[in-house]
């Protein structure tokens, strides 16, 4: 049986950049004429997707299947690692939930999950030409190197050549990269073929010195220096990025305050009103919110945890007093439990609280329940007043993950969801409030149908009696690929890359 040809992406910690240089380089071989996937068999990220099938993976892995032109399935992250506090994680295997056990007890369980992860990359092997492994924080973590199963266990176990990413807008790449491959053993440092110098802003002949010293240090080569971007849209892995994202330059009329939940999840569910020109910014502080036009409360993957951060922080009072002066409110998933009275929790499946009270705003309740819901969904709009004007019968796309179900004592359902990969569906999904100013939904990617999203915002403009706007009219997030793969195209030597991989350029 054929197999595919194999390239691992690691790099000397996280947030380096290895999403995206999977990403960039699965765009870069589709164009070339291959068949490409990714794969990561352990990823640790709130920002998840469902796939077609049902199964949740990471948002990482979704974008490079968009990238390389191809479907996303849970054999391209096996392992999905969901923290639901700094000591515990709720483990996904194979798209489905498996447990919520501490750091300490997962790794009781790699050598089992070893198995799974071994038969999910040869499936995507003899499916694919070229199969691009993305690694996890960096391979020299010397204290978790006999129980990992994301870095150099996986590419020896396959045989991999490797390419190191540093990221040098941090400072410290050269010592980074050098250190790095210092503490590989000597077997693991024999694959590691070349070494990538990521985010560099400035002349890049200023560097050549530093990296003719590396590359003699080494005796591995620096097959590239990547430019710092930020002009390119892809949605990236986790909250980290949060960190370092700039606040908006955006200076459209709209300005949007996302509050940024300790555990928030999904936050790419707003890149597209970014891209409608949307003063977009992620509020962690009373002091932060200022008057913005709209409210966003975001999925969380801890919804008691994080409503108590809101109470603590004092911006529970701040969103309640602009909410009942008039300012709307959104809540998806998790944000949207929050916005109802109250959340029961009988079994504790989420915390050590069987009861919680909610913001209030909506006349709804949320019961927790064990099994999580994990689908596609295809939905119509049913309700019209305020934020919904002139969408009612509109249909969308979108996907839930949630392990609530919630009940609206008003019958003020927003959507009705009429069809999941399963086939033909009916039940309701959302609440509406009367004056059409506060709205909740499990929709994930809600925002992301064009239709919806332009009225949306021309409705949240009349609100506030500010002009309407004709908005982009869809977001092209294949140019975006597009622009990546140029990028790194124009900045690694990719002959030398097909050469690693013994594949025909």
């Amino acid at each position: 049986m054929k197999k595919a040809r194999t390239l691992m992406i690691q790099g000397t910690a996280s947030s380096v950049g290895k999403s995206i240089m999977v990403a960039a380089l699965c765009r870069i071989f589709r164009q070339d004429g291959y068949k490409v996937a990714p794969f990561k068999s352990q990823n640790m990220a709130l920002n998840s997707f469902v796939t077609a099938g049902g199964g949740e993976i990471g948002r990482a892995q979704v974008v490079q299947a968009e990238a390389a032109g191809i479907a996303p399935t849970v054999d391209m992250n096996p392992v999905l690692l969901k923290p639901t506090t700094d000591s515990r994680s709720q483990v996904i295997v194979l798209g489905k939930a498996f447990k919520t056990i501490s750091a300490r007890d997962y790794y009781k369980y790699t050598p089992s999950l070893l198995e799974t992860v071994s038969d999910a990359f040869d499936r995507l092997r003899a499916a694919y030409d070229i199969v691009i492994i993305e690694g996890a924080g960096s391979p020299a973590e010397i204290n978790l190197k006999d129980r990992e199963i994301v870095n150099m266990r996986i590419a020896r176990m396959s045989g991999t050549p490797v390419l190191l990413v540093g990221d040098i807008d941090r400072g410290g790449v050269f010592a980074s990269l050098v250190g790095t491959l210092e503490l590989l053993d000597e077997d693991e440092r024999e694959l590691v073929k070349g070494m990538i110098i990521n985010k560099f802003r400035g002349d890049v002949t200023l560097l050549e010195s530093a990296i003719e010293y590396l590359e003699n240090r080494t005796g591995k080569p620096v097959l590239g220096v990547v430019p710092y971007f930020r002009d390119i849209r892809i949605a990236q892995e986790d909250s980290v990025y949060l960190d370092e994202r700039p606040p908006s330059k955006a200076t459209g009329d709209l300005e949007i305050a996302v509050i940024r939940l300790p555990h928030i999840s999904n936050y790419d569910d707003f890149d597209p009103l970014e891209e409608e020109g949307c003063m977009v910014n992620y509020v962690s502080r009373r002091s932060e919110l200022g008057s913005p036009h709209l409210i966003i409360l975001p999925g969380t993957k801890s919804t008691v945890a994080d409503l108590a951060y809101l109470r603590h922080s004092g911006l529970t009072t701040s969103i309640l007093t602009r909410a009942r002066a008039g300012t709307p409110v959104v809540g998806i998933c998790g944000g949207y439990q929050m916005l109802g009275q109250k959340i029961l929790d009988p079994q504790k499946v989420e915390s050590g609280n069987t009861e919680v009270t909610g913001l209030g705003l909506l006349d709804m309740i949320t019961d927790f329940v064990p099994e999580k819901s994990t689908t596609q969904v295809r939905a119509r709009v049913i309700a019209d007043p305020g934020l919904l004007d002139g969408t009612k019968g509109l249909e969308l796309t979108g996907y839930e993950i949630h392990m609530g179900q919630t009940r609206s004592e008003e019958k003020a359902s927003a959507f009705q969801i009429i069809e999941t990969p399963q086939g033909v569906a009916d039940y309701a999904d959302g609440v509406l409030n009367a004056r059409g100013t506060i709205l909740g939904s499990y929709l994930h990617g809600l925002f992301h149908n064009d239709s919806f999203r332009q009225t949306f915002l021309n409705n949240l403009r009349k609100h506030w009696g500010l002009a309407e706007s004709e908005g982009n009219s869809k977001i092209d997030k294949e140019r975006q690929y597009d622009r990546l793969a140029e990028l790194v195209r124009q900045s690694l030597d990719i002959p030398e890359i097909y050469r690693i991989m013994e594949v025909q350029a």
